[in-house]
Parts: structure tokens; sequence; C-alpha cells
């Protein structure tokens, strides 16, 4: 084999072992840096060096007159990271927020923060540190200026009690205003027929806010021609408050009646005394009650006008009592109930007892 053949060898070996390397290993760049590289298909490869974190400050305009909300950027480059805010007045940056674990990784990941305690209407510059074991980086550094605006109300709600409205025989619509002072109120109306009310109306609940609102409550079941009593209360989580009492009364029934009496009954009968009852329904209007009595089974001779005289109104049917005294031992009376109003005056069945000698 003469010289120039054995050069022509060596040549060949050389390319092909080039080529080979090539076709083996394309696309692989090493640039030394923690940067994704490429297989040769497109899809990054995530470094295998842990570094340093990559810090970025973002500005922040989210103040109020004693915090502020601010945030940023943080890449771990593969190493558990932790971070805080250095921040302080004017270009100072001698304080800190407490310290945050981002966690490990290879991408860019929100840092958020918060800080409190500050001055109303002050400059603050601020920025974001991070720490891994491969070092300390520190963002660029900002300003923030705080408000002016007070702090919202921290008070219970405001109530106002007003007139009742639609008034019918046993219905009403009450009436009032509610100013929540900034914090979510609950209210509700206490209603009755005297000023211990009894009943409540549905609770209802407003948002936040800091100015009057009218409310309503509707109320059922009642009695006509009677008075009721009733207030507007209010509460959220700074108290509970109770609105001015005020009253109104029901209208009459569409079509009054005379009242209607019933069930003569008499008990604790002794020897000058007994005490007698029965049962009146004033059928809307006042009605005025009182038991006649005498010895004469007929009742046609009456013993002076009979009990003191009593008034009943409304719809519902009630149960009455009155005491007579002044009776003589051992003698029998007999005696009935009577109402009367400006429709009629009626009578109950008679009924008797015999007074203990």
């Amino acid at each position: 084999m003469n010289k120039n053949t054995v050069i022509g060898l060596l040549v060949l070996i050389v390319v092909l072992g080039g080529g080979y390397y090539l076709i083996n290993n394309k696309g692989i760049k090493d640039d030394s840096t923690n940067t994704p590289i490429n297989d040769g298909t497109g899809t990054p490869v995530t470094p295998s060096t842990p570094s340093a974190p990559s810090v970025e400050t973002v500005k922040s305009n989210s103040t109020s007159n004693s915090t502020a909300s601010i945030t940023g950027l943080i890449n771990p480059n593969g190493a558990s990271t932790n971070y805080w805010f250095e921040y302080g007045e004017g270009t100072s940056l001698g304080k800190k927020t407490a310290e945050q674990v981002l966690g490990a990784g290879y991408s860019s990941t929100p840092a958020p923060g918060f800080i409190n305690g500050l001055s109303a209407n002050t400059v603050y510059s601020y920025r974001l540190s991070a720490k891994n074991n491969f070092g300390v980086v520190n963002g660029a550094v900002y300003t923030l200026q705080t408000n002016n605006t007070p702090p919202a109300k921290t008070s219970p709600p405001t109530t106002q009690t007003n007139s009742a409205v639609d008034i019918e025989r046993m219905t009403a619509t009450l009436k009032g205003q509610v100013n929540p002072n900034g914090s979510a109120t609950s209210y509700w109306f206490e209603y009755g027929n005297d000023k211990d009310f009894g009943h409540v109306t549905t609770y209802q609940t407003t948002n936040a806010g800091s100015s009057f609102m009218v409310v309503s409550g509707n109320i059922t079941s009642l009695s006509p021609l009677t008075k009721y009593y009733f207030r507007l209360n209010g509460q959220n989580q700074f108290g509970t408050v109770n609105g001015a009492t005020m009253t109104f009364t029901t209208d009459g029934p569409a079509a009054v009646s005379k009242p209607t009496v019933s069930s003569p009954t008499s008990s604790a009968v002794n020897s000058s005394s007994a005490m007698l009852g029965g049962r009146i329904n004033a059928n809307g209007a006042d009605t005025t009650y009182w038991f006649e009595y005498s010895t004469d089974s007929l009742l046609g001779n009456l013993i002076g006008s009979g009990t003191a005289k009593k008034t009943v109104t409304g719809m519902n049917t009630q149960t009455i009592q009155t005491k007579v005294d002044g009776l003589n031992s051992g003698t029998k009376y007999f005696y009935r109930l009577v109402g009367k109003s400006e429709y009629g005056t009626v009578y109950s069945d008679s009924a008797s007892f015999t007074t203990k000698k």
C-alpha cells in the first residue's frame, strides 16, 4: 500500500467518524447557562444544575391609608427558595416582611406580600428579595405612597322606626330606615298589642353601606280595631340597636255586628259570693258586658244594676269572669251574661247557683 492510499484511508475514517458524532448528537448546545436547552425536537430540557434564584419586583398601586399589597416574580432555578420584601420610609429599606417558602422549580412564580402598620400619605420604598442554597438575590427598588382615606366606620347600625302604612282589618305594613354604618346588617320589626311586643317579622339583610335605606315588613293575622305597638331593630358585628316604639290601630271589620254571648258558668260559690263566667265576642265593635242576677227564675226582678260593667273589643271570642258579692246564704240565684254595643244588646241563656248556708 503506497503512501497516498494510507493518507486517503485516514481522511475517510475522520470524515465518517465526525458524521456519526453529528448524527447522534444533533441539536445539543452547551451555552454554560441554566436556561433550558433543546434536545433536537423542539422540547425544552430542564437544566440539571441549580443556581441562585431570579427575582423581579413588580410595581404596586394597591394601597390604603395604612396598608399595601405588593408582589413580584421569582424563578427558584431548581433549589428550594424563600422570599420576603424589604421596605421603609423614603429611600430606606430598614424593615422586612416575614419570610415565605416558595419551593423549588424552574419557572417564574408570583410572590405576593402584604404590609400593614404604614403611615397615611407617606412614600415608601420596597423590593423583593429571595434566597436559596446558591445565594441571595434582590429585585429592583420601587416606591409606593399610602393615601389619606379614613378607615371604614366600625359601629352598630342606626335604625329609625317610621309610621305604618296600608293598615287593614287584619294586616299592615311596617316601615323604617336602616343605616348599616359600613357593615352588613340584619334588621327586623317587633310588634304586638302591648309594649312587650311578642312577635317579630322575618329577618332580612342589607349590604354594607353608609347611608339610610328604606325597609319594610308585612304583618298579617291581626285583630280588627286593635292597637299595636312596633319598632325596627338592626344588628351587625358591632352591636344591636332598637328603634323608637310607634303604634297603629287596625281598621274595623267590613260588616260589624252585635256581640255574641254564651256559656254562663258559676264557680267558687260560698255563702255570700260567687264567680260568674261566660264567653263573649265583640264582633268588631267596642262592647260592654256585665251579669244580671236575681232570685226570680225569669230574671224579672233584678238585683240592682248587675255586676260592674267591663269592655271588650276585637273579633275573637273571649272567656270572661266577674265576682258578685253581697249574696244571701242558702239562696238560689239566677243569672245571665249581657253584651251591648252600638249594634245591639244580647243576652245569654240563664243559669243558676245556690249559695252555701
